[in-house]
């Protein structure tokens, strides 16, 4: 048998979500025409929202050259296509131990939490039609365009004072529990502020419609009566919503609990597993342990898992610049380019964001894993060192790197050249 290639372009899988852009205001459905265009044409009436790659078996990333699925290329050369290393640490059943995305949002995504491993085995034997698999999901966005989400609690004041001025916001809560949580505001017990949080999380979270929905036609109102109560972000941001999932929990559980995150093109943000969190609207490259369990709150008609939810939360809450990740120096090549190294404090993966501003080159050690990297912008050429041949690598183009391979980039031009490479090292 021929020993695996070690670099190859492959096509990731599009999917259709409603909450995704349309046609070719898509990111997704543009990138996916530009790396397949014989076989992908663009309705501009339907929605384009993710882009899969990797090996997770819901949306097959095959290979450009004969459509074999990565996942099976993968299986039949493990230690060429992982390295031992990875096989040791993940095993090579599920193949990549990340998956790759890239998201273009048109409307808020349901807002959510994922499971730890601990309680992903749980809720995969116990009810295994809802939570397909028995992974964990931290997930990191990385802002291509500018974006908006919401991410992790509000800090307690905030909450606090939403809840002395706004009426609705209290009477769901109830008196009893918006008093004791204003009183407990302040207490330097950490663990007991977290209880407050999860009690009145749970208030919101529990409430029936007859009693919610009225409530949050009320909310509306007074954002167009009163937006200077809420301050003109948060007046908008509600109506916003509104107008996509009409006197939905969303509007209590997300814009009056949960941080509103503001991200601009190279910023990112990382989620740890039971981190509540949704993505508003923009374009992103995402990354996440391939799993594919979500604990849903609010802005879905999916299901909703509310007591699994309350239960599990971390109910951290910091301010907003803290859910942000700073992205770090990457050491390990030499040449031309910018880089701007994206690493969580998980193993499964990191993000390396590689742009070019002129004509030139960029040499990359090999990696001790397998890497998928995606041409967001401009075109250039990528090849491995030392070899004669090179790819054309233009936007939308997405290849597979293997174990200890060290390529190199080539832009060719003075446009910007872009590219995002997914890894995972042991």
């Amino acid at each position: 048998m021929s020993p695996a290639p070690k670099l190859f372009r492959v096509i990731g899988g599009a999917q259709n979500y409603d909450w995704g852009k349309l046609g070719s205001t898509s990111a997704v459905a543009r990138f996916a025409k530009l790396n397949d265009p014989e076989n992908v044409s663009i309705d501009e009436e339907k929605p384009y929202a993710e882009l899969w790659m990797g090996t997770h078996p819901s949306v097959p990333t095959v290979s450009a050259q004969d459509r074999t699925p990565l996942r099976d290329l993968v299986r039949a050369a493990p230690e060429e296509m992982l390295g031992q290393e990875i096989i040791d640490k993940f095993g090579s059943k599920e193949g990549i131990p990340f998956l790759f995305k890239v998201l273009s949002i048109r409307k808020v995504l349901s807002i959510q939490a994922h499971p730890d491993k601990t309680l992903a085995r749980q809720l995969h034997a116990s009810d295994p039609k809802h939570y397909p698999d028995d992974n964990h999901k931290p997930e990191m966005a990385i802002a291509i365009t500018d974006f908006e989400a919401f991410c992790g609690f509000r800090p307690l004041a905030e909450i606090d004072a939403l809840l002395q001025k706004i009426p609705e916001f209290r009477e769901l809560v109830g008196d009893d529990v918006a008093t004791e949580f204003h009183s407990g505001v302040g207490s330097a017990d950490v663990a007991g502020k977290k209880r407050l949080l999860q009690k009145v999380f749970s208030r919101v979270m529990n409430s029936p419609e007859s009693k919610f929905e009225p409530l949050a036609a009320s909310l509306v109102e007074r954002t167009k009566a009163d937006p200077q109560l809420f301050g003109e972000t948060l007046a908008d941001l509600i109506q916003r919503l509104d107008a996509q999932f009409p006197n939905d929990i969303g509007l209590f559980c997300g814009c009056l609990l949960l941080n509103h995150c503001i991200l601009k093109s190279g910023e990112a943000m990382f989620l740890e597993a039971k981190d509540p969190h949704a993505y508003i609207s923009g374009d992103i490259m995402e990354c996440m342990a391939a799993s594919d369990n979500v604990i849903r709150a609010g802005f879905t008609p999916k299901f909703k898992d509310v007591e699994v939810l309350v239960d599990c939360l971390t109910y951290s809450f910091n301010p907003v610049e803290e859910q942000k990740l700073n992205p770090a120096p990457f050491p390990r090549a030499t040449g031309d380019a910018e880089l701007k190294l994206y690493d969580p404090p998980i193993d499964e993966f990191s993000v390396l964001q590689t742009t070019f501003t002129s004509a030139g080159s960029e040499k990359f050690e090999g990696l001790d894993g397998p890497s998928l990297l995606i041409v967001t912008e401009g075109k250039g050429k990528v090849k491995l060192q030392g070899s004669d041949g090179a790819l054309d690598a233009s936007t939308g183009n997405v290849f597979f790197v293997a174990p200890r391979a060290a390529i190199e980039l080539v832009s060719e031009s003075k446009d910007t050249f872009t590219s995002y490479r997914a890894f995972c090292e042991a």
